[in-house]
This record gives structure tokens, C-alpha cells and sequence, in this order.
């Protein structure tokens, strides 16, 4: 099961840092997915990072803010959000495929098959 963790209350222009664990699943296999759902809108994608060389991608809203990595020796999968923005409050997720290596980088949903319970992040003054 995966569990994210880390979010909470922040303002405006803060940071915070998401954790993403696993029990009963080695995270070094798997591309790991953030992805987030606001109230009423649309689940979307966040960020990616790759098994092989950990290659990432984010989505434009939060490129140069947010910043994913992993730590093997953890069994962790971190996203680090700096210079938060109100946009950004929502729920957050992390998600992985069903089989491990490449295939579903960089983390269409429809290709995510394991779904992590979210934290929220409200970002607020």
C-alpha cells in the first residue's frame, strides 16, 4: 500500500515536503506518479520520476517549484514544493503502475493502478 504524507497548512510563498512510502512494494521498481485533485475539479498530474536514470517531468504549472526525487535506501519517493501558491492547495496523491520498469513514464493516469491515500496541502494566508 502506498501512504503520502507531509502536507498541511503553508503560506503563500512557503514550502513543503511530500513523502510517498510503501509497504509491500519495493518503490525502486516502479516509475511513481504525483498527481493532485483540487474540490471540483479534475484529478491531474504533477510530477514523474523514472526507475532506469530517475529522468523526471512536471507539469508546466509547477515547473521550476516542485522538484521529485527518491530515496532507494528509504523506500521513499519525495516532492519537494517550494514557492507555494493558493493554485496549489489541493489533495495529493502518489501512484504507481502495476509493473515496474519505464513503460508508464512519465505517469498517465489511466496507467496508474496503485493509488496511495492523499495528504491535503492548503496553501493560505
Amino acid at each position: 500500500q502506498l501512504q503520502a504524507s507531509g502536507g498541511g497548512l503553508v503560506q503563500p510563498g512557503g514550502s513543503l515536503r511530500l513523502s510517498c512510502t510503501a509497504s509491500g512494494r519495493t518503490l525502486d521498481y516502479y516509475v511513481i506518479g504525483w498527481f493532485r485533485q483540487a474540490p471540483g475539479k479534475e484529478r491531474e498530474g504533477v510530477s514523474c520520476i523514472s526507475v532506469g536514470d530517475g529522468t523526471t517531468s512536471y507539469a508546466d504549472s509547477v515547473k521550476g517549484r516542485f522538484t521529485v526525487s527518491r530515496d532507494n535506501a528509504k523506500n521513499t519517493v519525495y516532492l519537494q514544493m517550494n514557492s507555494l501558491k493558493p493554485e496549489d492547495t489541493a489533495v495529493y496523491y502518489c501512484a504507481t503502475p502495476r509493473a515496474p520498469g519505464d513503460a508508464y513514464y512519465p505517469c498517465p493516469i489511466v496507467g496508474m493502478n496503485y493509488w496511495g491515500r492523499g495528504t491535503q496541502v492548503t496553501v493560505s494566508s
